[in-house]
């Protein structure tokens, strides 16, 4: 049927039917053939080669990984009161006590006040492992794509909106259990009350237990926003065969 067509069309053009080599006319129809039945050499590349579960699937992987290696190395002695990143200083409120202190060389009881925040910080952070992979198993196919083609710290932020209010609520109590063990701090909290009547300090700043836990918080978030960058910078280094393969494919885009 094809060579009657192009046979027809060939004589409606006026050219002498002698003219045809059928055999070569038959050859480039098988050609014509093959060619159109080989697969297509145009594979699809990057991030458009996964499904949207196996976005999800890898961002879980890293996201998981990231979380609890941000819990460990904060957990740790040292996790916050070594690391000037996360280490949580003095309330403004007292740095003129501190002053004060170092002059007549009592600067010691600064230095153990400091070391309690930040030890009490520690022995909060484990209770933040179990919330964060919760949030990891509850993303979406919706969450997962817009964290991977997101800012550097998407997932972060998606942590902090999932979990921050919660982890609040896990932490504060651990922490003022160990802050009643450290006189200073009663006195603070004390000095705090009477400046909030006073209109001299703000009352986010009069609880000790309060300044402590949003500075864990912000450590803990500061961390784990270390990881992701660093998954996304080297993805060969994620946790989880399809996750380095969708964070090497996003990375070359």
């Amino acid at each position: 049927m094809i060579r009657g067509a192009l046979l027809l069309g060939m004589l409606t053009l006026g050219m002498p039917a002698a003219a045809f080599n059928l055999d070569d006319l038959k050859s480039k129809i098988d050609g014509l053939k093959q060619s159109s039945s080989a697969p297509s050499s145009s594979q699809p590349t990057g991030l458009d080669a996964f499904s949207p579960q196996q976005h999800a699937e890898s961002l879980k992987q890293a996201l998981t990984q990231g979380a609890e290696t941000a819990v460990k190395d904060l957990a740790r002695v040292d996790g916050y009161l070594g690391n000037p990143k996360v280490r949580i200083p003095l309330p403004e409120n007292l740095k003129k006590v501190d002053s004060a202190l170092r002059k007549v060389g009592m600067g010691k009881y600064a230095d153990e006040f400091i070391t309690s925040m930040n030890r009490s910080a520690e022995a909060a952070v484990p209770e933040a492992k179990a919330l964060l992979i919760t949030a990891v198993k509850n993303m979406t196919v919706n969450d997962a794509k817009d964290i991977l083609l997101g800012n550097d710290d998407a997932a972060t932020q998606y942590f902090r909106r999932n979990t921050e209010t919660a982890l609040d609520a896990k932490f504060k109590p651990i922490v003022g259990r160990s802050m009643q063990k450290v006189r200073l701090a009663q006195a603070y909290n004390r000095f705090a009350d009477k400046g909030v009547k006073l209109g001299l300090v703000k009352e986010k700043d009069a609880h000790l237990d309060d300044y402590i836990t949003s500075k864990a918080l912000d450590g803990l978030y500061l961390m784990i926003a270390e990881q992701e960058k660093e998954i996304r910078a080297h993805p060969l280094q994620a946790t989880g065969a399809l996750a380095k393969k969708i964070f090497s494919a996003l990375r070359g885009q």
